[in-house]
């Protein structure tokens, strides 16, 4: 959560940080603030609470300076306000801080500060870090912020400025990134490269454990204990348009619109037409240790944990191996057995989702193979995994995810085509999903040509205080992933259950206030799901269904084109997205930046 964009070099520094955290607003938006090296000596800082359009409209004219770092954030300790927002200085104003993650011993470390006569001006658990580094009696910046990391408990991504050193800024990063942007002649440090994309290309991820001194020319790493490392900048595959909205009202729009060109992307150069099956050279996984595996457990949170209930349900159709899905925030916490016959397959946006991340780490502890699906590049679980599958859905802004769940699907069928291939899976059926998958782009921008016809059955049903969303087998996780969607930007509460488990207490809910969306396939289930729409008309429930075929005991029916039974999932999930798009618009809410959430969870 939260962002950091900085910047040290020759040019005036107040806009380019303006522009960064306008990149990274996604990240946290609930307070804001920039810090400066004047040209006159010193900190200048200008903090403000709500969006970075309120922190702008309070930063005079005469603020000018070529250092900085800005923030803005997602609020954990203390509440959105002025007080509460990063940077953080300490008393005397000499020192710095801007910080993404949680210091679990804050309160203890606070307590001593303050027995030692510091008076805090925030609720932060940040400020404890920025007077630890004031008060300590080392010669250099990087010495002074190594102290300070040595008492820290938790996770951090860390950028700090400091009056007597003006001519640099010192990172680190434990479980939340941060990325150096290479310029000429000049520096720049995020948390996304979002933030750098405009000025730079060329960047530097941090490890866990590694901190960099950024000059104006220059830049080094090292460990948090003061060991040399070596970092070779890398080039961004994504450019600065893949961030703008191109000409679309919202982010959530262009992503949902995108859906099409995504799912190209992620197939392309990856099937194999001569033996049906097709090519994943990241996986690092011979054929050898694929017939090996027995058992394959997915790991995600949120819509990346129901993209994983899909991908479950797909390596166990097609490779015929036991596979199930998991909330890895709950994995690590119940003392798992760890099979060495168990391939272990971590799922992520972002691929810096603290409670992934954590639970690769322990399982890679016990010496499991674990894979990842992500989309970032270079990214924490695609470095610490043995292997693994890029999703190709390029930048995603609005804080839901729509083409990122959509291309995590399809990315886990060809993992299950893959090892389907390689033990039992027949060629006339590798065949038959090949030519689905080809079917998936054309399909998808059909869906979206009916938007105007969704838009107008989202109208029907905006006054719903409360949804059911319903289905069975394979559409289960569509259910999971609509009521999701729909919650997160509509604030309309729902819940999803298995059609099947209706007549075992959901039931109760049911009334003509509180319709239920229901998603019919057509495939050997449809008549099981007919009979659970029937228990809810039966009760004098709104059906909204998404379906193959116009269904009668519905009173709207979205009709979605058929694929094969297993790559339904794909495209009934795509109008149930526009759904809950134009049912927040109907009601008027901040559709990119929900309330109470960020992007990209790098917090606990």
């Amino acid at each position: 959560m939260c962002g950091i964009v900085g910047y040290i070099g020759k040019r005036d520094v107040a806009p380019l940080l303006l522009e960064g955290l306008q990149r990274l607003e996604y990240r946290g938006y609930d307070s804001a603030g920039v810090v400066i090296s004047g040209r006159s000596g010193g900190l200048k800082a200008v903090k403000a609470k709500g969006r970075v359009r309120e922190l702008e409209a309070r930063i005079p004219k005469r603020f000018a300076g070529t250092t900085g770092i800005a923030h803005t954030r997602w609020a954990t300790h203390g509440a959105p306000s002025d007080e509460n927002a990063h940077p953080h200085l300490d008393t005397e104003g000499r020192v710095a801080v801007v910080h993404n993650g949680i210091v679990d011993n804050a309160s203890e470390l606070r307590a001593k500060l303050e027995a030692d006569g510091v008076v805090f001006a925030s609720e932060t658990d940040t400020e404890v870090i920025t007077h630890l580094v004031a008060r300590s009696q080392a010669e250099s910046l990087e010495e002074k912020v190594r102290e300070a990391l040595k008492v820290i408990e938790g996770t951090y991504g860390i950028a700090v400025m400091h009056a007597d050193f003006p001519d640099r800024i010192v990172v680190a990063r434990n479980g939340s990134p941060v990325v150096l942007g290479i310029g000429e002649k000049e520096m720049f440090v995020a948390s996304d490269v979002a933030a750098l994309i405009s000025h730079t290309r060329q960047v530097v991820t941090l490890d866990d454990g590694e901190m960099a001194t950024l000059k104006a020319d220059d830049f080094r790493t090292c460990t948090t204990s003061g060991t040399r490392t070596t970092a070779t900048p890398e080039t961004v595959e994504w450019e600065a348009a893949s961030y703008d909205m191109g000409g679309h009202d919202t982010y959530m729009h262009k992503e949902i619109c995108e859906q099409p060109d995504a799912v190209d992307r992620v197939l392309r150069g990856r099937i194999d037409d001569k033996f049906s099956t097709v090519h994943l050279g990241g996986l690092n996984l011979d054929a050898r240790e694929a017939r090996g595996i027995r058992r394959v457990k997915i790991l995600g949170c949120g819509t990346s944990y129901h993209a994983g209930l899909i991908g479950a349900s797909l390596i166990e159709g097609l490779a015929r191996i036991p596979a199930d899905s998991e909330p890895a925030s709950e994995f690590r916490y119940r003392n798992p057995v760890v099979d060495p016959d168990t391939l272990y397959v971590a799922v992520s946006q972002s691929g810096e989702t603290y409670d992934v991340l954590a639970a690769v780490q322990e399982l890679k502890r016990k010496g499991a193979r674990v894979l990842g699906v992500v989309n970032v590049v270079g990214s924490a679980i695609a470095r610490e995994t043995d292997g693994g599958v890029y999703v190709h859905a390029g930048p995603e802004v609005c804080v839901v995810s729509t083409k990122c769940f959509t291309n995590t699907v399809v990315a886990f069928t060809l993992l299950a085509l893959h090892l389907g291939r390689i033990r039992d899976l027949s060629v006339a059926d590798g065949k038959r999903i090949i030519e689905g998958l080809r079917k998936l782009p054309a399909q998808i921008q059909e869906i979206l040509a009916r938007e105007e016809d969704i838009a107008k059955l989202a109208a029907e049903y905006a006054d719903a205080t409360s949804m059911m969303f319903i289905g069975r087998v394979r559409g289960y996780p569509v259910a999971l992933e609509a009521s999701l969607k729909l919650k997160e930007i509509s604030y309309i509460h729902a819940e999803a259950y298995p059609a099947s488990e209706l007549k075992h207490g959901p039931l109760a809910l049911i009334e003509p206030a509180m319709p239920t969306v229901a998603i019919v396939p057509d495939d050997s289930l449809l008549e099981k799901n007919r009979a659970a729409m029937e228990e809810v008309k039966a009760r004098s429930g709104r059906i909204l269904a998404v379906a193959h075929q116009e269904q009668a005991k519905a009173d709207h029916t979205i009709v979605v084109p058929k694929n094969e039974d297993e790559l339904d999932p794909i495209l009934m999930g795509i109008p149930l997205q526009l759904v809950a798009y134009h049912t927040a618009l109907a009601l008027g809410r901040d559709i990119d930046k929900p309330r109470n959430l960020a992007k990209s969870v790098t917090v606990e």
